[in-house]
């Protein structure tokens, strides 16, 4: 079992930063592949980030590349998303997910979720 733990989240105004980090429960956090998905009002939750265990692969939705970097820390069982150069777009509840298992990149198919946290960017 994981528990995942997001934070970070907030306002900010349109060409703005902000780092998201998502801390997980349990001895076993490196053995997880991680994502970063979001979900605006009335759209349907979309991948954004992945990181594999080691942290060497870390795929990107197109509309987020250039802006945004996943990493992680395997000590600190903590994974973050650092956002840069936000768009109102970008407005969404942040969820960061565990999975063991390999699956398709934007997959949503992951085996535990965060509880999310808000970002809000004003134009």
């Amino acid at each position: 079992q994981v528990q995942l733990v997001e934070s970070g989240g907030g306002l900010v105004q349109a060409g703005g930063s902000l780092r998201l980090s998502c801390a997980a429960s349990g001895r076993t956090f490196s053995s997880y592949s991680m994502g970063w998905f979001r979900q605006a009002p009335g759209k349907e939750r979309e991948f954004v980030a992945a990181i594999s265990r080691g942290g060497l692969n870390t795929p990107y939705a197109d509309s987020v590349k250039g802006r945004f970097t996943i990493s992680r820390d395997n000590a600190k069982n903590t994974v973050y998303l650092q956002m840069n150069s936000l768009k109102p777009d970008d407005t969404a509840i942040y969820y960061c997910a565990a999975r063991q298992f390999p699956v398709p990149v934007t997959s949503t198919r992951y085996d535990y979720w965060g509880q999310g946290t808000q970002v809000t960017v004003s134009s």
